[in-house]
């Protein structure tokens, strides 16, 4: 499928443009009239994907955040990339409950959180080259819907 329109956006790791992050591609992502349920989907899967990079990715608040949003005809695809540390067991931190840092007091349920309001997820992580999570969202597909629940 060819891609109507991309956007790209790169910050730095601090927690404070997490929001940042979450209102653009949001907005990004509202060509395609997404509903409000829709795009608090969206919104809720992009903070848990910019957290962990930021939380999990890197040591240092200066490191940069990547997000490459692209919209297709019937869906967004949202690209949120770190070069930081990596994920050495990517299933592992997969499992819901699972933090690499609990001194942190984190839930470990990013990435749960994001394949629930997402389509698709996939992560793609390599120790000391950093990691990328590629999340797809339908919009406007009530059938795709109706086979998820």
């Amino acid at each position: 499928m060819k891609v109507k329109n991309e956007m790209r956006l790169e910050f730095l790791s601090r927690s404070q443009n997490e929001s940042f992050a979450r209102a653009a591609v949001a907005a990004f992502a509202a060509q395609l009239d997404p509903t409000l349920e829709e795009i608090t989907d969206i919104k809720t899967a992009v903070s848990e994907a910019v957290t962990n990079a930021i939380i999990h990715g890197y040591e240092n608040p200066n490191e940069m955040v990547q997000i490459i949003t692209r919209i297709y005809d019937t869906y967004v695809e949202i690209e949120v990339i770190d070069h930081g540390k990596g994920i050495e067991d990517i299933e592992l931190a997969r499992q819901p409950l699972y933090t690499s840092k609990p001194e942190l007091e984190r839930s470990g349920m990013g990435f749960t959180v994001m394949e629930t309001f997402m389509d698709q997820v996939e992560v793609i992580s390599a120790p000391g080259q950093g990691t990328k999570v590629r999340m797809i969202k339908y919009i406007g597909n009530e059938e795709r819907e109706t086979e998820r629940e």
